[in-house]
Parts: C-alpha cells; structure tokens; sequence
C-alpha cells in the first residue's frame, strides 16, 4: 500500500507490540494505534481499528502472540469480537494448533500474515485480466490493503492492472454507515487510479445508464454452496448487476471460505451500535431517540456471483 510514496501494510509486529494504521480516523489523519495486550488487541479488531476479514485475521494470529502462554482463553476473547468475518476463527485455530505443536508462536504469525499478503497478491493476478482498457467498475465497502494488511481482495486485481498499464476508471460506494467507500478512495487515490465515490443509492442510476461494465466486492464469510457474506448493501448491487447483465466477481483468499456452513443461512450476522448510524466521527447525524437497526452485513445468494477470484484461480459455483 502506498502512502506519501512509502510502502506501508495495514499492521505489523514491534517490540512486542501490534501497530495498526488506526482506520477509524481515515482519511481524516493517519494515526497509529499501539496495543500490547490480548484486550487491546480485541478492542482493535471490535472497535474498527482494523477492519476487513484478511486483516482481521492477521491482527488475530499476532494477538495470539501476546496471549501465548494461555492460547485457548485468548482465542476465546479473541473469537468473541466479530462473529461474520471467517478469518478471525481461522487465524486463532491456526494460532493454537501452531502454538499446541510447540512451535514458535511470532514465527508462526508472521508465516500465516506473509502467507495472506502473498495469497492477495495472486487474488490481483487472477483478476487482472478481467480489466480491460476503458472499463468502468463498481466496487463496495473497502477491500484493500487496508483490509488485508497488503495488496487487497477486491481492489489487488486494480492495482496488478494499473501497474500493467491498463486504463480503466472506478465508481466507490461511500458504504454507509462507516464511509468505508472513503477509504477505497484514500487508498486509489495514492495509487494514482481514477476514482468517484458514488451514494449507496446512485448504483443502480449509474448501471442502468450503462456507466458500470464490472462489479468486484470482497467477502467476510463464503458458505460451502458459494452464498457470502460482504458489507451490507451488497446484496442489493448483486441484483442490481444481474438485471442489468453486468458481471459480478467477489475476491477472497481460501481462508476467508467456511466449508462448515452448507449456505448463507448459517451465518452470524452482527449488528452494531446505534451510533454508527446517528454519528459520523464527532457530528451527530440523527436525534438521540431515534430508533435504529444497524446490520453490519447482508448475504448474497451464490447464484447473483459471476465467480470467485481467489489464489487458485476463478471459482464457480
């Protein structure tokens, strides 16, 4: 990820600390948060600090470092953060299966995030190819190096293609109630790759005016049969570019993918504070006695999806 013309990653392990490019400022001001304890790192993960499933993960398998000599209570505080999101469960199994083996705990975290980075970076290569010369594409909530510590899932196909010298423009969900839409334009702004954030709404007026030629999200939790969990308001796009026969890609490593649930049905769908609708930062949006409902995520049945950009290869279902 490029910021101010340095390479930086979303979060990395010092001095017995996990660093996080704090995301609840962006793209405000780029500010550091510094956690030291498994409580701290389960804050991170709750609060947004980090958000995105890969990067979720990431920061799971180093808070397992700092709680490493008790793993099972740690992945459990852990485990309690963010129920949707996969990697989160994926990374503390894989944490205390390393640590119950006797292996070296901070080695072991910086294999499974450098193994994430490097499965992000196949996701770009895989996907590049999709992006041809003048095409516009939608994508929705933020699925870059922001999420996935580097590179990104849905938007590492756009960095392989700008590098490739591929001319192509991108519409950017704002994605209420966090703006995550925000971010994906802080992120291809320092790429250098052209950009609008559009309103959750304007996507349909945008596809229909045949302004959109390719969707491409990102994913916190696939079913077995290929239903996914993503940031609510993805299931409305998908329904969308389907009615107006535009091509539907979701991005995700393998890790990000559940074969324990049989469909989108079993997901946990988490529902967050009313806050995060009424307030935006410090600004109240809403009176105080409004009554909310606030569902972070939304499931998208598998036949909406076009196919899967993963490591391996593009997966249908």
């Amino acid at each position: 990820m490029l910021v101010n013309n340095e390479e930086k990653q979303s979060l990395w392990f010092q001095d017995n600390a996990l660093v996080f490019i704090d995301q609840r400022n962006l793209p405000f001001s780029l500010d550091l948060y510094t956690a030291t304890t498994v409580n701290e790192v389960a804050f991170a993960i709750k609060d947004m600090v980090v958000r995105g499933a890969p990067a979720i993960g990431a920061a799971a398998a180093y808070g397992m470092v700092i709680g490493s000599k008790t793993p099972k209570e740690t992945a459990k505080i852990l485990q309690q953060t963010r129920p949707t999101a996969f990697d989160l469960f994926y990374a503390t199994n894989h944490m205390l299966t390393a640590i119950q083996n006797g292996k070296d705990p901070l080695q072991s975290a910086h294999a499974y995030v450098e193994d994430i980075i490097n499965r992000c970076k196949k996701i770009g290569e895989h996907g590049a190819p999709l992006i041809k010369n003048n095409m516009k594409i939608l994508t929705h909530c933020n699925a870059g190096a922001l999420a996935t510590v580097d590179y990104g899932t849905a938007l590492a196909p756009l960095r392989v293609a700008k590098k490739n010298n591929k001319e192509f423009f991108v519409y950017a969900d704002e994605t209420r109630p966090r703006l995550q839409g925000l971010l994906t334009a802080w992120e291809l702004h320092h790429e250098h790759i052209p950009h609008a954030v559009i309103a959750d709404n304007a996507a349909g007026y945008f596809m229909r005016k045949k302004e959109i030629d390719l969707v491409i999200v990102g994913t916190d939790r696939v079913a077995k049969n290929g239903d996914f969990a993503n940031k609510i308001g993805t299931y409305e796009k998908a329904v969308l570019a389907k009615e107006n026969n535009i091509p539907f890609y979701v991005a995700a490593p393998i890790s990000t993918f559940d074969p324990s649930i049989s469909s989108g049905e079993d997901i946990i769908i988490e529902e967050r504070n009313a806050k995060e609708l009424t307030h935006y930062q410090k600004c109240q949006l809403m009176p105080e006695n409004t009554s909310i409902k606030n569902p972070a995520f939304d499931v998208t049945p598998h036949e909406y999806v076009t196919g899967f950009i993963t490591e391996e290869g593009i997966k249908k279902y």
